[in-house]
């Protein structure tokens, strides 16, 4: 392997200019503490834009700033004012930031926008391209970057590509709102693994994916382009012994090295024998139910009366996006009800709100992590939250209370906290006087467990265990056991074709010679395809074959004009190259009339889905239904099909049909039949659905077997579509 090739939307640094010299220092964060495993130097680059606009770098200024962003390991993606307001401000944190976290009031959905949205992706993936090198792996990060993965995949088809999404991804409902919804899943699934936090951010993307681009998922792989992408949850973690050594340091100090914070949490604490601090830290952020926890605390003073002027709510509120309309309304509620609550309830020694709208350094966040008796964090929806994380492992002794949202993504691990619903006022109140009176015994049982799992589970070995899968990923990105008809290969069989006496070619029909169709009567023969199949039966000892599971109707009117062999229902009738039909009329079909009611039962009860009957076989087809729904009432209608069906009958799971015919029915048989009839020295299937295995298994070993798609095969090779059997069959068309 090479290096490693991080992207985000912020490079791991800040840039100042002091005297036309820019200096760089490292960022504090969750993501740039997680990639220092895996951002090394010399070994790996990191990508991102450097906070700076092309506008506010001078020419003279550039190379310099360059040049002490390289040193750093990174590489800067230019943007201009307009793209970081189109695009970051703008579709980024306008559009996917308020859908994923459930806020449609929120969602500005503008063209403009997007259309920035995906010029700056393309920026990004210009930067990555100019520096990827063969055996490099990619590993993309979050939101801002949803359609980087395809784009990079398109110029570098066999690249290791991973992206993690760091926030929500939404149900379905939710999702399919978004008006890019199809481009912005394709864009995801340009990657080899796809991460997120949650098992049930992955159901989500996983349902979203069956069903707007109806690919074939199958567990946690999604199958595509001739491609997988896998999809897994990794609940990101936090450097652990980072905070747990400074609250032990900070336990050891002496009062003169105290800072003024800790005194005044001191000076409360020591106000009165039952004096307690509840903690709330958040960005000020919508998502982040801030507005709705001080209201559950003023709901916790009238209720409880007996902790005023006992109990105090520091909260500390980051700055964030304080230009968006959204987040100013916050900050203006916010304040509100801070000032509210403390007019209300405040005493001459008591406020019961401390608000700080700031930024604090790290030593204050250890202040009143490890001074706060309960941490309350309530977001209303959260990818994760490493504030909850962050408490618990500064709780050296093993005391204190988290009460934590059921909405956060760390609620999954972190179940030894008092969970709660943030839209339950009077639930978040009681949880506060449960946390307050919360047996020691109690905390420390707790918090053993919490702390036993987020060291264990810490950002490091997040990072690593995300690598760990994206590697194995790629090297098991092929599933089947056939190969790809490269170059070479096509070569060969073209050899072959030219200089064989004898051809004989089996082609399946849907699927193979046409893409399915929700509506089977519409799947016509294009016309190149036509042609290419009359110019390789024009040829002299030569001998087409169309082997489908189609009726012979249907079949015989398509082809009518053309001297193909025809085999239709799976092998049941055979129309030779003179036009005569022949096959098991005799067979008795009353067993349909049984199977039928059956049938039509679950058409009735899965909107979407209908019956095809043939002369000797029923099929229900469910293409056109909620592939969710469908997954179910296929295992539902094989369970009772199993116990009604005769030892005469077979039953076939198809590409979105369940079939019932004649067991004596089979594709492998019939092709056998007409290879006896037609003894050639150049045979070749090409088929896709589970009835061509028959054929595939039943031809001599020499012949060339052709899987279309990617699914485990008994064939030899494999193609990625309808499209690559077109161009096939036109290669072998000119071949002669």
């Amino acid at each position: 392997m090479g290096k490693n090739i991080i992207v985000s939307n912020r490079l791991p640094l800040q840039i100042e200019v002091h005297n036309n010299t820019p200096k760089t220092s490292p960022s504090v964060g969750g993501l740039a503490t997680g990639m220092k495993s895996v951002h090394q130097d010399g070994e790996s680059l990191w990508v991102g834009w450097s906070g700076l606009t092309d506008e506010s770098i001078s020419e003279s200024l550039r190379p310099a700033i360059e040049e002490a962003i390289q040193k750093a390991g990174c590489s800067m993606v230019p943007l201009t004012e307009h793209e970081v307001e189109n695009f970051y401000l703008g579709h980024s944190n306008k559009s996917i930031w308020p859908l994923f976290h459930y806020f449609l009031e929120f969602c500005q959905f503008d063209k403009d926008d997007w259309l920035v949205y995906k010029q700056a992706n393309e920026k990004f993936a210009e930067v990555v391209l100019n520096h990827y090198q063969d055996g490099d792996v990619i590993w993309i990060h979050d939101y801002q970057l949803l359609l980087l993965p395809a784009l990079l995949r398109k110029a570098i088809p066999n690249a290791c590509i991973g992206f993690f999404l760091h926030i929500p991804f939404p149900s379905f409902e939710i999702f399919r709102v978004y008006p890019w919804r199809e481009e912005l899943l394709s864009g995801m699934l340009g990657a080899d693994l796809v991460g997120v936090h949650t098992y049930d951010y992955e159901r989500h993307f996983l349902s979203s994916v069956k069903r707007l681009l109806r690919h074939e998922v199958k567990y946690n792989e999604v199958y595509h382009e001739g491609r997988i992408t896998r999809v897994d949850s990794f609940p990101m973690g936090i450097d652990y012994d980072k905070f747990y050594q400074a609250a032990l340091a900070h336990a050891q100090q002496k009062d003169s090295e105290k800072s003024e914070l800790q005194k005044r949490l001191d000076s409360h604490l020591m106000s009165n024998k039952d004096s307690k601090l509840i903690l709330a830290i958040d960005r000020l952020d919508y998502t982040k139910g801030i507005a709705g926890r001080i209201k559950a605390f003023e709901f916790f003073l009238n209720k409880y009366p007996q902790y005023k002027e006992k109990v105090r709510l520091v909260m500390l509120a980051v700055p964030s996006r304080s230009n968006v309309p959204q987040y100013k309304l916050l900050k203006k509620e916010t304040d509100e009800l801070v000032g509210r609550i403390n007019g209300k309830f405040a005493t001459v020694s008591w406020t019961p709100i401390w608000y700080f709208y700031r930024s604090l350094p790290f030593d204050n966040l250890i202040d009143l992590y490890t001074s706060s008796d309960v941490a309350m964090i309530t977001p209303v929806r959260d990818g994760m939250n490493l504030v909850a994380k962050e408490y618990v492992a500064t709780r050296t002794d093993q005391s204190g209370v988290l009460i934590l949202s059921e909405m956060a993504g760390a609620a999954k691990e972190l179940n030894k906290a008092l969970l709660v619903n943030p839209s339950d006022t009077e639930a978040l109140a009681d949880a506060l006087q449960t946390a307050l009176e919360m047996p020691v015994g109690e905390q420390v049982s707790r918090n053993k467990s919490l702390q036993q799992r987020i060291r264990r589970y810490s950002v490091t070995r997040w990072a690593e265990s995300f690598m760990q899968a994206l590697l194995k990923a790629y090297d098991q990105r092929e599933p089947h056991t056939a190969k790809k008809i490269g170059e070479a290969t096509l070569e060969e069989m073209t050899s072959q074709f030219e200089k064989a006496k004898k051809r004989l070619v089996f082609l399946d029909y849907d699927g193979t010679l046409s893409p399915f169709h929700d509506n089977p009567e519409m799947a016509t023969p294009k016309d190149e395809v036509l042609n290419a199949l009359e110019k390789i039966q024009s040829m002299p000892n030569t001998q087409l074959v169309i082997i489908s599971g189609r009726d012979r109707d249907t079949l015989g009117t398509w082809f009518r004009n053309f001297p193909f062999v025809l085999v239709a229902e799976h092998g049941m009738f055979m129309r030779t190259s003179d036009g005569e039909w022949s096959g098991s009329d005799q067979l008795r079909n009353d067993w349909m009339e049984h199977i039928r009611p059956v049938l039509q039962t679950f058409v009735d009860r899965t909107p979407g889905t209908f019956i095809e009957e043939k002369k000797h076989a029923l099929a229900w087809h469910y293409r056109k239904t909620d592939p969710e729904l469908a997954q179910n009432r296929v295992v539902e209608l094989k369970t009772l099909l199993n116990s009604l069906i005769s030892d005469n009958l077979k039953m076939l799971d198809g590409n979105k049909v369940i079939e019932i015919f004649h067991n004596k029915t089979n594709k492998g048989a019939a092709a056998t039949q007409i290879l006896a009839d037609w003894p050639a020295d150049f045979v070749m299937a090409i088929g896709d659905d589970v009835t061509d295995e028959d054929m595939f298994i039943e031809l001599p070993p020499e012949s060339w077997t052709v899987k279309v798609g990617f699914q485990k095969t008994e064939a030899s090779y494999c193609m990625s579509n309808t499209d690559e059997v077109a161009a096939l069959l036109k290669t072998l068309a000119e071949a002669i």
